[in-house]
């Protein structure tokens, strides 16, 4: 039995993969600091899901706190670790760079150094597709050079996790695979990302803002999607490999606007704003490697994962 470290357990993320762990039949040792970013009680019910399963051990710890940390890795034999705790997002890593750091370079870094001195078997790496930039080449590969020249801070420090990584697999061999995560959605995402807010407000009769001309395109990759590549690269032991998890194929924001629109059946409220500082004008994902090292598969459309999504929240949320 696997007994898997699960930073940001909480979250959106941390919950789905904790949750496919535990139903394999692995241990979980969740941790999470239940920090205020958004409302603490989506990831309070998340915990409380997730305790209904016997393997799983919550601790409330924060991973930029190295003895709190190291305490986690002696008192359970912790042998794989799946990192998704980050201070996330772009726009507010504007405003608070020295918190971003803190968390996602020196929280990464606590980390590794548990699992060097606990000779943990794989350590995945949660960065994310901003590394990419506006980098000219599409879709994005992994070994793409544009990843070193990142356009906020928030997107440096990932970067600067994946450095980490690579010097604690060169030097000591902890094997450690990187995963970029390409825009994840679905039900218990974030409240502060676009699904959420746009599918809100088709429901709620708000208004919704649109960065730009509504002509930049993301990668949204759908939960049920993304889980699988995910839990299969914490299994595979490859010593240092990186790995795009994407759904490889692109919405522009006025399409996102008119899938929420046909699913809700509710016109929006938009109100037209300036594109903001950091944000990428295309996300795409090239997913040949994930495809070839780890059977990686998504197969849900964005129109497909929305209207699962869309449900989700008129049947559970109240905000």
């Amino acid at each position: 039995m696997k007994i898997v470290l699960v930073t940001g357990v909480a979250g959106f993320i941390g919950f789905h993969v904790a949750e496919a762990l535990l139903k394999r039949g692995d241990k979980v040792v969740g941790v999470d600091n239940l920090n205020d970013y958004y409302p603490v009680e989506y990831k309070e019910n998340n915990i409380t899901d997730l305790m209904k399963y016997p393997e799983f051990i919550f601790v409330k710890a924060d991973i930029t706190d190295a003895d709190g940390i190291t305490q986690v890795f002696d008192e359970h034999k912790i042998t794989h670790v799946a990192h998704l705790a980050a201070r996330a997002g772009v726009r507010p890593s504007l405003k608070d760079p020295l918190l971003y750091e803190k968390v996602n370079v020196k929280g990464t870094l606590n980390l590794l150094e548990c699992a060097r001195i606990h000779k943990v078997k794989n350590f995945v790496l949660t960065s994310s597709s901003s590394v990419y930039g506006n980098s000219k080449t599409v879709p994005f590969k992994e070994d793409d050079g544009a990843t070193d020249k990142p356009i906020s801070p928030y997107a440096a420090t990932k970067k600067a996790s994946e450095v980490l990584g690579y010097t604690y697999h060169h030097l000591y061999g902890l094997n450690v695979n990187v995963i970029r995560p390409f825009t994840v959605y679905g039900p218990r995402g974030r409240p502060d990302m676009a699904p959420w807010l746009f599918v809100k407000a088709a429901v709620k009769g708000n208004s919704i803002k649109k960065y730009g001309d509504g002509t930049t395109k993301r990668d949204y990759t759908f939960i049920g999607d993304f889980v699988p590549g995910f839990i299969t690269a914490l299994d595979k032991e490859l010593g240092y490999e990186i790995f795009n998890l994407g759904n490889s194929k692109v919405i522009s924001l006025n399409e996102f606007i008119a899938i929420v629109e046909k699913i809700s059946g509710k016109k929006l409220q938009v109100e037209e704003e300036s594109l903001q500082l950091g944000d990428v004008n295309i996300t795409y994902a090239d997913i040949s490697k994930a495809k070839e090292m780890l059977g990686y598969n998504p197969t849900t459309s964005f129109e497909q994962g929305m209207k699962i999504f869309y449900d989700w929240y008129v049947e559970n949320v109240v905000d």
